[in-house]
């Protein structure tokens, strides 16, 4: 009989569009789904902790520690990672306010806190800057580009108009 620990889940998940089905072991987080079954590597491990936010993926559009939450909790749920926000070769908005006002500097951060800024500007389409640097204290920049980051997601909001 083989040893529960080792049994394998099936799940399906859609991820920036696609349906996936796959067998996962019960231990295994998203993070690691994502990275290593599915080779979707913009999303980052840091802390593996849930504390630095590297590992940012919107859930069913909602941000979420991908370190932190099981592959097999994410059956039948919708993801959406870094690798998602482009269309073709035209980056994302966020994708090129980041660049446009230097927010990306070591880019370790970057996909985790472009994808919270995105969860925040669909929820809230004209943050404050005290709103945008709440919705982003969860995503840690080793770089201090804090002030460049909340540029670039206000820039965002203000063309959205």
């Amino acid at each position: 009989m083989m040893e529960k620990s080792l049994m394998k889940h099936q799940i399906q998940v859609v991820v920036n569009g696609e349906l996936y089905e796959a067998s996962v072991e019960p231990k295994k987080n998203l993070l690691e789904f994502l990275r290593e079954d599915l080779d979707l590597t913009g999303t980052k491990k840091g802390c593996d902790d849930g504390e630095c936010g590297s590992c940012t993926v919107l859930l069913e559009r909602q941000p979420v520690n991908a370190c932190l939450l099981l592959a097999v909790e994410a059956d039948g749920k919708k993801i959406l990672t870094i690798e998602g926000l482009t269309e073709g070769s035209t980056l994302h908005p966020l994708q090129e306010a980041f660049i446009e006002h230097g927010a990306v500097q070591c880019g370790y951060c970057s996909p985790g806190m472009i994808l919270t800024a995105k969860a925040l500007l669909d929820e809230n389409p004209r943050p404050s800057v005290d709103e945008t640097k709440k919705a982003i204290a969860g995503n840690l920049c080793r770089c201090g580009a804090y002030n460049k980051i909340v540029k670039a997601i206000l820039s965002v909001a203000a063309k959205r108009g």
